[in-house]
């Protein structure tokens, strides 16, 4: 392919893409519908969903008329299945198969939207209120996340009408040097957890020696709660492939891998179509552009194992071998995939390359702060309204995140802490929710950006269960390669179990804090050294609750099993015996229209009678 048969194709599938815009009247098609294909919104059906709009559309004759798109994932997770019709821009929500007909003979055929469907939010007096004018979309910059939800991920026509592959063009007309002088001087720092300075490690790979060099995508994203890789790579896999051969053409390589996991069905079939397609239109493979640059790129699955996010495991886990760390020096850079020079970056860091090229240094490095530059993704769950995915600019703070754009914390609970960085984290106190997310301001109060899960936990949650959560995934998926890691996290485990469970002292509180210095000092790989962090960091910041649970034998959140009775309120119970038919122990007795009891040598403290009470006779009491 020529640049000059891309813009072809660009000027082609344009109008169509462009109109998908609030308002935007040209366009080749009446409407636009464009429904959610992220995993989120594909799990409530969305599939099923898109073949009924299909069916209805063509028994109305509208096939002419209407543009049916199947996208990836619009952010706003909470509400899916999402469907968005074009040009009113009216966002439908939670949309299910029997809504589809309504939507089609009242909005498509009538011109009237279904205003009891849409997304409340964007409806006025007015009017439909415009996305971006909503609280979940207002604070967003969308560049790494810019065509999810825009364009139909299986169609390489529709990437290449939002600027598709001209950076690559831009980039095989400039020297390897200046590709990388562009991507160091854009300040844009990898987003796979370490923050290194992306341009630095391209600028290591291009002056190792050898010929045969590689460049290899981290799509493997480990973490409980995040999924912000698995959305680019299902709603814009060109992005990550017209990367890669950039980078591939900056440092000399001719071959490439995405080492992806097994669990992502939509990512990697996506992936497989857009490998088809880019070789297909000579995007892929020999002479690229009509150019004498070659590259090709490969898939590898994972099987799901946490430590394969850590960069030497992956490569390892590639060449066919036990996915386990190996020591740094030398780093991949020098001797990486098959010994050889490779450079490896996550996905999201790739999905900001092409625009950095297009659009240049000056113009990156121009959003974020004085270090961390650009926006930065982050896969927004736990106790908050608007769970979903999220790109914000570097600096923006966990108050906006989680108040603003997150919608704040439901059923009128307090905020309590937010973890972010996953098992590699740490949780962020309430007292600090001003704290601006970038990597020098979590560092210095002892969390980190990791790839970009941030876990809202409210009220209700108890700190030493969460850490005790996070470091039993921890233990879990150690490799078992290094003893730090290996025992320590096991013995850590072992004594925050003795915590909930009542039976720790306070001198065992400074042994776990002496365990994490050692395991952080001692470990092998990243993912050992910081698997003590949510420990370290709720020893910090709710120390008093771990001394309760201690002291007082008492969870101030009511969580911990050993420290907590269910008990029965004789005032409030009218024996109605509903919380007796549901307990699967048979631990509450009482006759009926007479108040019960629960006997606690028999309760195994599930919930289940606290939750179906209707009375509110049950409460949970410290032992």
């Amino acid at each position: 392919m020529t640049i000059q048969q891309l813009n072809e194709i660009r000027e082609k599938a344009f109008l169509s893409v462009a109109s998908r815009k609030v308002g935007q009247q040209k366009s080749l098609y009446r409407h636009q519908v464009l429904v959610c294909g992220g995993s989120g919104c594909t799990s409530g059906n969305s599939r099923k969903i898109y073949d009924e709009f299909a069916k209805e559309i063509a028994e109305k004759g509208l096939t002419d008329d209407v543009n049916l798109v199947m996208t990836g994932c619009f952010g706003l997770c909470a509400l899916g299945p999402v469907v968005i019709v074009y040009p009113e821009g009216s966002f439908y929500a939670k949309v299910e198969l029997s809504h589809v007909c309504e939507i089609v003979d009242s909005h498509l055929v009538a011109g009237q939207p279904v205003a009891k469907l849409l997304y409340e939010e964007t409806v006025t007096d007015e009017g439909i209120k415009a996305l971006n004018d909503t609280h979940f979309y207002r604070k967003q910059m969308r560049l790494a996340l810019r065509n999810c939800g825009v364009i139909d991920p299986e169609n390489i026509e529709e990437y290449i009408a939002r600027d598709g592959y001209q950076a690559l063009y831009k980039a095989i007309n400039m020297s390897g040097d200046e590709i990388i002088d562009t991507v160091i001087n854009s300040g844009l720092r990898g987003r796979g957890g370490a923050g290194f300075l992306t341009g630095r490690k391209w600028k290591f790979t291009q002056g190792a020696k050898g010929k045969i060099k590689y460049v290899c995508c981290n799509a493997d994203e480990g973490d409980p709660g995040a999924f912000m890789d698995r959305s680019v790579l299902e709603g814009d896999p060109h992005v990550v492939l017209e990367a890669m051969s950039i980078a591939a053409y900056a440092v000399g390589a001719a071959h490439g891998y995405i080492y992806v996991r097994a669990e992502y069905p939509v990512a990697v079939r996506r992936l497989q179509i857009a490998l088809e397609q880019s070789r297909k239109y000579g995007l892929l493979g020999n002479n690229i552009l009509g150019t004498d640059f070659s590259f090709d790129i490969e898939i590898r699955l994972g099987a799901g194992a946490f430590v394969c996010g850590e960069e030497t495991a992956l490569m390892t886990s590639i060449e066919g071998k036990r996915g386990e760390p190996r020591p740094r020096p030398p780093f991949p850079a020098i001797e990486g995939l098959f010994h050889k020079p490779t450079l490896l970056n996550n996905v999201e860091t790739y999905a900001n390359i092409p625009q950095i090229i297009l659009n240049g240094a000056e113009w990156y490095s121009a959003i974020g702060t004085e270090k961390s530059k650009g926006t930065k993704v982050f896969a927004l769950g736990g106790k908050i309204h608007n769970t979903g995915l999220v790109e914000v600019p570097m600096g923006t703070t966990l108050r906006e995140i989680i108040y603003e754009i997150g919608g704040g914390i439901p059923n009128g609970k307090a905020f309590k802490a937010a973890q972010t960085g996953g098992p590699s984290g740490g949780c962020i106190p309430a007292e600090l929710i001003d704290t601006k997310i970038d990597y020098e301001s979590l560092q210095a109060i002892g969390s980190m950006m990791g790839s970009g899960g941030l876990i809202v936990m409210d009220e209700d949650n108890c700190m030493v269960d969460i850490a005790k959560f996070f470091l039993e995934f921890t233990v879990d998926e150690s490799c078992g390669k290094c003893t730090p890691c290996r025992i320590g996290t096991k013995r850590l485990y072992e004594m925050l179990c003795k915590v909930t469970e009542g039976k720790a002292t306070l001198e065992d509180l400074d042994k776990m804090e002496e365990l994490c210095y050692y395991i952080q000092d001692n470990s092998l790989c990243g993912l050992g050294q910081s698997a003590p962090n949510p420990v370290l960091s709720t020893l910090k910041y709710f120390r008093k609750e771990y001394e309760a649970h201690v002291v007082d034998k008492h969870c101030p959140a009511g969580v911990c099993k050993s420290l907590i009775n269910y008990v029965i309120d004789p005032e409030k119970c009218i024996g109605c015996n509903l919380c007796a038919r549901n307990c699967s122990a048979n631990a509450i007795r009482g006759t009926l229209k007479q108040p019960h009891t629960i006997d606690t040598s028999l309760c195994i403290k599930c919930g289940v009678c606290l939750t179906k009470c209707r009375f509110n006779a049950i409460s949970k009491e410290g032992k």
